[in-house]
């Protein structure tokens, strides 16, 4: 099946198991080529959540950067990230350094910040020997699979979002935040609703409410956009979990969440959720070269275990402070 809204020679193909597909023949630069296209390719993202690209043939930072400006414009300068990351330049990122024999399941980028992006890019440049697909769920589908009691309490309550900085597991304060200057950092906090403790030996503790349930601000369509399971302790590897609450205690663990009202989510509630994930998940194995654009309030994301190198750079777009995007405090008893 192909899609008639972009111009010959494009052929873009949908199936229900995989994102909107598109084959180009490739350009002798691929910058002016994103830069003709834009529009038309944007469409395709705004239609179907996300779209892959292949045949634009992108090799080097430098490419990635020119094509990633045409299409978006200025990239964001990410802050709050919960796993480091290499810097290509002003907004141009690795993926984030996480294990490659475990999986990062479904989420959306920066789901716990006050702006969010609204458009995430992603260019392979060196595609895994096996597995290390960028798969892909529509956050609608997924809100109207889940049940009713559950999404109506995450509605209400919103979720909460703790994290506990160190020096070992995650990102550093200096990655997180672009500082380590305290002063700095409680001002950022401030400014972004996060709550914040500074501990006695040093280490930084926060916690901040998000909404679980936002409208899309383009479609006005109800997402189930929040990172609820990946950041909770019972997404992580048995064994991970248990090195980690040894290590630090269970009120220390780099990253866990909560209901809105404080309680905790238990293991049951995680396991539902990434099983509905993986209901609605499509993937599509990466080649090198190509481009993958994604609605990241439409669409969650994930990364799947892979075997050898991969090298996916990635940049973030078209800032958003939804209007729901933080619960009320008082919507819950009203």
């Amino acid at each position: 099946m192909t899609s008639s809204s972009l111009a010959a020679p494009f052929d873009v193909s949908l199936r229900p198991d995989r994102p909107a597909l598109l084959h180009v023949d490739p350009p002798a630069d691929p910058a002016p080529w994103a830069a003709r296209y834009r529009e038309a390719l944007r469409a395709q993202v705004t239609e179907h959540g996300a779209l892959l690209v292949r045949g634009l043939g992108l090799r080097d930072a430098d490419q990635v950067r020119a094509v990633f400006a045409r299409l978006a414009g200025e990239l964001m300068t990410e802050r709050e990230a919960f796993a480091p990351r290499e810097s290509h330049g002003p907004g141009l990122y690795s993926s984030a350094s996480w294990p490659a024999n475990q999986p990062m399941c479904m989420h959306h980028e920066l789901s716990y910040a006050l702006d969010v992006p609204g458009l995430l890019l992603c260019a392979c440049l060196t595609a895994p020997a096996e597995g290390g697909a960028t798969a892909l769920a529509d956050a609608e589908q997924v809100l109207r699979a889940l049940p009713a009691d559950l999404t109506d309490r995450f509605e209400r309550e919103g979720w909460i979002l703790t994290r506990t900085y160190n020096e070992e597991i995650g990102a550093t304060l200096a990655q997180s935040f672009g500082t380590e200057d305290r002063a700095e950092i409680e001002r950022y906090c401030r400014a972004h609703a996060i709550d914040f403790d500074w501990r006695p030996d040093g280490t930084l503790r926060t916690e901040q409410r998000r909404s679980a349930v936002v409208q899309h601000p383009l479609t006005g369509r109800r997402c189930w956009f929040n990172q609820i399971a990946f950041l909770n302790e019972w997404t992580l590897a048995p064994e991970v979990r248990e090195y980690l609450v040894d290590e630090y205690g269970e009120d220390g663990l780099p990253c866990n969440t909560r209901y809105g009202d404080g309680t905790a989510i238990g293991e049951d509630v995680v396991r539902l959720l990434n099983t509905t994930y993986e209901a609605h998940t499509r993937r599509e194995p990466w080649q090198d070269g190509d481009l993958l654009l994604v609605d990241n309030i439409r669409t969650a994301h994930s990364r799947e275990a892979f075997a050898g190198e991969r090298r996916v750079l990635i940049g973030m777009a078209e800032p958003r402070r939804l209007a729901d995007g933080r619960p009320i405090p008082e919507a819950s008893e009203r």
